[in-house]
C-alpha cells in the first residue's frame, strides 16, 4: 500500500516505485524483454532473430536485474533529494551502470570468443548503448515523474478533503451543544462543565486530526464523546449499542470516520424520529480484514433537505479507496426502514 503524507513532506513527492518488491521486479522484466525484442526487430536479418534475441535479451536482462537491484538500494536516499537531484542523480547512477556492463560484456567476447558474438566495434557498441540507454531511462524516469506528480495531485486533494471533513462540524450541533450546556448551568452546572469539556475534546480531535491514519481506540473515543454530547440533549430517544469487543484497538484506520458516521445516523435517522431509536455499532475481525457496521433506523417519508450525508460518505469513500485501494469497501444498505454503512479494510497495526 502506498503512504500519504504530509504535502510538505519529500516523501510525498518521492516518484520512485518499491524496486525491492517481487511485482515491481517482474514488470521491470518484462519491460525489459519487449526492449529486447524492439531492439531485435529493428536489427536482425532474416533467419537470425532467435540467436540476437537471445544474445540481446541477455544483456538487457542482466542491465534491468543490476539496475533494479542498486535502486532498490539506493532509493530511500534518492527519495529524501526531491524530484530534481533525484533524476539527475539515478539516471547518472543507471548510465554509468549500462556504460559498465557494456564494457565487460565486450572484454568477455574477446575472451571467449565465439560463445558471445557483437558484431560491432568498440566504441560503437559503447555509443549505442549510450544512447539506447539514455532514451529509455530518460522515458522512464518521465513517466515515474508524470505518475509521481499524479499522485501527488491525489494526495492534496485528500489533505483538503480530509481538512474540510474536519472543518464540517454541523452549525445545528454547535448551537444545540451550546444550548444544553447553557441550560444545564443552571439545574445541573457539574454536568455542563463535563459537557463543556467533552465539546472541548471533540474540536480538539476533528480539528487537530492532521495525520490520515489512527487508531480504532482514538476514532471510538471521539465517537464516545460525540455521543455523550448528543445525549444531553436527546436524552433516552438516542441509544447507541456498542459491539466492538473484536476489534483490535491498535489496529490503524482513516481518520474521523467512525465519529462522522455515527453523527449522520443521529442527525439523518435518529433526530427524525420522535421516539428516537437504536443506533447499532459492530466491529469484527476476519484474519487479515477488519469490518466495522453502523445501523440506524430511518423515518417515513421523512428525509434532511442537505447533501451532507452523501458529502460525508463520498469523502470517507474516497479516502479509503485512497489508502487500501481495492483491499477496502465502503457499502451502503438503505431501505425504508434502516440504513447501513459497512466498511471492510485491511488490519495493519500501529508501529512501536
Amino acid at each position: 500500500m502506498t503512504d500519504i503524507q504530509d504535502p510538505d513532506n519529500k516523501q510525498t513527492q518521492a516518484f520512485l516505485p518499491d524496486f525491492c518488491s517481487a511485482g515491481v521486479v517482474l514488470v521491470i522484466l518484462l519491460i525489459a524483454e519487449l526492449v529486447a525484442i524492439l531492439l531485435t526487430l529493428v536489427s536482425f536479418t532474416p533467419g537470425t532473430f532467435l540467436t540476437e534475441l537471445s544474445q540481446i535479451s541477455i544483456f538487457i536482462l542482466w542491465l534491468a536485474l543490476a539496475g533494479t537491484a542498486i535502486m532498490c538500494l539506493i532509493r530511500p536516499w534518492a527519495e529524501r533529494q526531491g524530484h530534481t537531484a533525484a533524476f539527475v542523480f539515478c539516471f547518472a547512477v543507471l548510465e554509468l551502470l549500462c556504460l559498465t556492463l557494456a564494457e565487460m560484456t565486450w572484454q568477455l567476447t574477446l575472451i571467449f570468443g565465439e560463445a558471445a558474438i557483437i558484431k560491432d566495434t568498440h566504441g560503437n557498441f559503447l555509443l549505442r548503448t549510450l544512447v539506447a540507454s539514455s532514451i529509455v531511462i530518460a522515458l522512464a524516469m518521465r513517466y515515474l515523474y508524470v505518475s509521481s506528480e499524479w499522485r501527488r495531485s491525489i494526495v492534496l486533494e485528500a489533505q483538503s478533503r480530509i481538512s474540510a471533513l474536519q472543518a464540517l462540524i454541523r452549525p445545528h450541533f454547535l448551537f444545540n451543544s451550546m444550548n444544553t450546556i447553557a441550560s444545564l448551568t443552571r439545574s445541573n452546572p457539574a454536568k455542563a462543565e463535563e459537557a463543556v469539556e467533552d465539546l472541548a475534546d471533540l474540536m480538539r480531535a476533528n480539528l487537530n486530526a492532521q495525520k490520515h491514519q489512527t487508531t480504532i481506540r482514538e476514532e471510538l473515543e471521539a465517537a464516545t464523546i460525540y455521543q455523550r454530547i448528543e445525549q444531553l440533549r436527546l436524552g433516552k430517544r438516542l441509544r447507541v449499542k456498542w459491539d466492538v469487543d473484536d476489534l483490535p484497538l491498535d489496529a490503524l484506520m482513516p481518520s474521523l470516520t467512525i465519529q462522522p458516521l455515527l453523527e449522520n445516523a443521529v442527525y439523518h435517522g435518529i433526530e427524525l424520529l420522535p421516539q428516537g431509536g437504536d443506533i447499532l455499532i459492530t466491529g469484527s475481525r476476519s484474519e487479515r480484514k477488519l469490518s466495522i457496521c453502523i445501523s440506524n433506523p430511518v423515518a417515513q417519508n421523512q428525509s434532511r433537505r442537505t447533501g451532507g450525508n452523501q458529502m460525508a460518505m463520498d469523502n470517507i469513500r474516497q479516502r479509503f479507496d485512497l489508502a487500501y485501494g481495492q483491499l477496502a469497501s465502503v457499502k451502503i444498505n438503505h431501505t425504508k426502514d434502516n440504513y447501513t454503512v459497512h466498511i471492510i479494510f485491511p488490519y495493519e497495526e500501529k508501529s512501536i
